[in-house]
């Protein structure tokens, strides 16, 4: 079976990159395979969530027999037109952001730091192109997974169509993640714009881009280009960016956007965008002002619509919500038994990791969980997470607001990196790291890191809140002098110092006698 339906589907631009890339994860002379009688296990979308349930119920070397459809490139946003990319122009602007900071480590660099643009992006889809084989077609038909390259959508309450071939399942997986929300400003699509989804695509630098958003994605995005050399007006309807995060966090990350040159428009109310002679123009709001501003880009940084369209899913019973996506229980089962969901289409945590570790319980739940015993819980993960901005805001557990909704009492202890040694003599003495407990207990319910390199640091934290270890446990940790990291020891030690109270130091003093 031919899948000439699909053998068009390109990367722009189409260099020897991208055309590595689509052989990988969508290759034009791939023909489907004969369909097994009976899967045990049908994934629709192979997205991060989809390759791991896939790969994961395959290599158990059970003899399951797993499908796996995709209509458009495996790999999903993350190797594609998320993580990958994203953070490999990242890592290009932090260069830019090194040589900024150069002098204060006694380094004098030229005034123009020559950014060639182009060899970013290149350099961005060699490194794509270069990793696209962990996820590719091939490999997984490697894995002993059925791939189908299509659209699928449930034909009946036991069978998906792809195309003209019809798979039966005992139990099926919807992975089909989402995409960029579209926004409802007049003129905006006719003046047209990039997202996640198309930015990557840019072979040429646009002298003046306006990004739309200042969530994570937005901040990312609007620090990476400007450092790369493009002026950037970031357009945001909150009155700060990163609303959900820690505000004393934001706020730093805030200050440090708009020290590189970035123009901030907070509250604004994006009202129009018109094509004109300079560019494309849009007007907007800001705490009862109108203004404009022209631009040659524009990137719209918010919000994710999840991928529900054409799945039939009335068919079978799985009920749905155009913003909330598949909706499921807590063991990510949807309104069919024998259905169940993973990733961005069910999801809040629109994460990568998220997505392979909601995929391990899929997995777990499909096909080990008899008669629904021993089922493993979402609410279970303890989630953390990154904007990879610099500095980096790295979080994992609760905030302060959510505990108190709760009606848990809690103590916030905070460490500056200003007192952080190995920070100073980096010259990154700018951000902090807070961790959250229960008051009268060490158990730590949350922290945040502000750092160059929080999200190499946070897993520490997440490792011991996993493993219910407590601030106590924590300090007696070494950690290794100097490195950044020590912050989190100083935190535990700031902790054990709590508990030298009065009566203690006298029963201390009391023992030191008889030592």
């Amino acid at each position: 079976m031919s899948n000439s339906e699909f053998e068009r589907v390109t990367v722009l631009p189409m260099d020897e990159y991208n055309q590595t890339l689509v052989s990988h994860v969508h290759p034009p002379d791939w023909v489907n395979p004969q369909p097994a009688d009976i899967y045990d296990l049908v994934v629709i979308g192979a997205g991060t969530a989809g390759l791991v349930v896939a790969a994961g119920a395959a290599g158990l070397d059970l003899g399951l027999k797993v499908a796996l459809i995709e209509k458009h490139l495996m790999g999903g946003d993350c190797l594609n037109v998320g993580c990958v990319p994203s953070k490999t122009v990242i890592r290009s602007s932090r260069v830019v952001g090194e040589l900024w900071n150069a002098k204060r480590l006694g380094i004098n660099i030229p005034k123009h730091i020559d950014v060639d643009f182009s060899t970013v992006m290149a350099r961005m889809r060699r490194i794509r192109a270069g990793i696209s084989h962990h996820d590719s077609v091939k490999r997984f038909q490697k894995l002993g997974v059925d791939v189908f390259l299509g659209s699928g959508r449930f034909a009946s309450k036991n069978t998906i169509q792809v195309a003209d071939t019809t798979l039966r399942f005992k139990k099926a997986v919807i992975a089909t993640g989402a995409r960029a929300a579209r926004l409802s400003i007049p003129g905006i699509e006719k003046a047209g714009y990039l997202t996640n989804e198309t930015v990557f695509s840019l072979i040429q630098k646009p002298e003046r881009l306006a990004v739309i958003g200042g969530g994570p994605i937005g901040c990312e995005l609007a620090q990476a280009f400007r450092r790369l050399g493009c002026e950037v007006v970031l357009l945001h309807r909150g009155s700060h960016i990163l609303n959900k995060e820690d505000a004393d966090a934001a706020e730093i990350l805030q200050k440090v956007l708009i020290g590189e040159g970035i123009r901030l428009v907070l509250n604004c109310q994006l009202e129009e965008v018109v094509n004109v002679t300079e560019g494309k123009r849009l007007y907007f709001s800001s705490k009862g002002h109108r203004d404009s501003v022209t631009v040659d880009e524009i990137l719209v940084g918010t919000g994710r619509s999840p991928n529900v369209e054409g799945l039939n899913l009335e068919a079978v019973g799985v009920k749905y919500d155009q913003k909330q996506g598949v909706l499921v229980n807590d063991y990510l089962q949807t309104t069919n038994p024998k259905i169940y969901a993973a990733g961005d289409i069910c999801m809040n945590w629109k994460f990568t990791h998220a997505a392979d570790a909601a995929a391990r319980i899929v997995i777990k739940n499909t096909l080990f969980s008899p008669f629904g015993l021993g089922r493993s819980q979402l609410s279970s993960l303890v989630m953390p997470w990154v904007t990879y901005t610099d500095p980096e805001i790295a979080h994992v557990g609760m905030y302060e607001h959510q505990a108190q909704k709760l009606g848990i009492d809690t103590v916030t202890i905070a460490i500056p990196f200003s007192s952080v040694d190995r920070a100073i003599a980096d010259a990154e003495e700018l951000g902090f790291l807070k961790i959250l407990h229960k008051k009268g207990s060490d158990e730590i319910l949350g922290a945040t890191i502000v750092a160059s390199h929080a999200g190499e640091m946070i897993s520490e934290v997440t490792a011991v809140i996993v493993g219910k270890l407590g601030l106590s446990k924590l300090s007696n940790v070494i950690h290794p002098y100097p490195t950044q990291a020590e912050a989190i020891k100083k935190a535990a030690d700031a902790y054990r110092r709590t508990l030298l109270t009065p009566r203690t130091k006298k029963l201390l003093e009391f023992i030191t006698k008889f030592s």
